[in-house]
């Protein structure tokens, strides 16, 4: 006799695509309605010039994992919890209260990987391309060069070994980190008792903003993606950019040209220019 455990386990593996994809283009279509009705910051760029790239770098960053790691970190998840691999497999915990702590360990992980990427050189050169956008709106939340995206699922299946989360705790992970990214990305305008109250628990777009400033201060701060907690509590968070939101500049100080917002030279971004003052505890602007 199958438990239930098994039979929902079977379900998240032959749907979990369906299950990504569905989310994903649900909360694409509602931010990008939620910017084309009252947008925050005026654009810089139309869309039809930015949107193509951004979204065409997520199409391409989800073929080559499909391609590259099928399974991905659910599939580990599974293989973990059948061989007793990681914490949580080997912890007598009711399976909710393994949910509630995998998803919490896992959004953690991601907020220490997304600090490494500013503090070492060679991998702000990666993750710079997500700063380089010019405009700050749903589709900035997707565009990620595909060898972080590559290193990222490294870290993120090391991270799965060692914890040994349930394989629906990963599932509920990532969608959320996902309808989170493109959220806290948005660029829509909350009320300020509203904002105020939301980012005590979770991201919001005008205290992700900040992250996206020119300013390397700025850029080096508010670092989570899902949960707010994690810039509280290890003294990374900035309450409001020093020019405010409308008066800010997004992006960084090199790769301005509109013209930079093509895909192919989005993709050799990493090999040109310098790391500039960006990387945390660099003074060099040369390097």
């Amino acid at each position: 006799m199958r438990r239930a455990g098994d039979q929902m386990t079977d379900f998240i593996l032959m749907h979990e695509p369906a299950i990504r994809l569905s989310a994903f283009v649900g909360i694409l279509a509602a931010m990008a309605g939620w910017e084309a009705v009252g947008h925050r910051r005026a654009r810089l760029v139309p869309r039809l010039k930015r949107w193509p790239s951004n979204l065409g770098i997520a199409a391409l960053n989800t073929l080559l994992l499909r391609l590259l790691i099928p399974a991905a970190a659910v599939g580990l998840a599974v293989t973990a919890e059948q061989r007793g691999w990681g914490l949580l497999n080997n912890a007598a915990l009711p399976e909710m209260v393994r949910i509630i702590v995998a998803v919490l360990v896992l959004d953690l992980v991601i907020y220490l990987q997304h600090v490494m990427f500013h503090a070492i050189p060679a991998l702000w050169r990666l993750h710079r391309m997500h700063h380089t956008d010019i405009d700050f709106d749903v589709t900035t939340g997707a565009r990620f060069h595909p060898i972080e995206i590559l290193l990222s699922m490294a870290i993120k299946l090391a991270a799965v070994a060692a914890l040994g989360p349930p394989a629906v705790a990963v599932v509920i992970f990532e969608v959320v980190l996902n309808a989170t990214s493109m959220f806290s990305h948005g660029n829509v305008r909350l009320p300020g008792m509203l904002d105020r109250l939301l980012r005590w628990l979770v991201v919001t777009p005008d205290m992700h903003r900040v992250h996206h400033s020119i300013h390397p201060d700025e850029t080096n701060s508010n670092f989570g993606f899902n949960l707010s907690w994690w810039d509280r509590l290890l003294g990374t968070y900035r309450a409001q950019p020093r020019d405010g939101h409308e008066g800010m500049i997004i992006g960084l100080d090199v790769f301005r040209d509109p013209a930079q917002l093509r895909v192919d030279r989005m993709l050799a971004q990493p090999f040109r220019a310098g790391t500039g003052a960006y990387p945390i505890g660099s003074r060099d602007t040369d390097k």
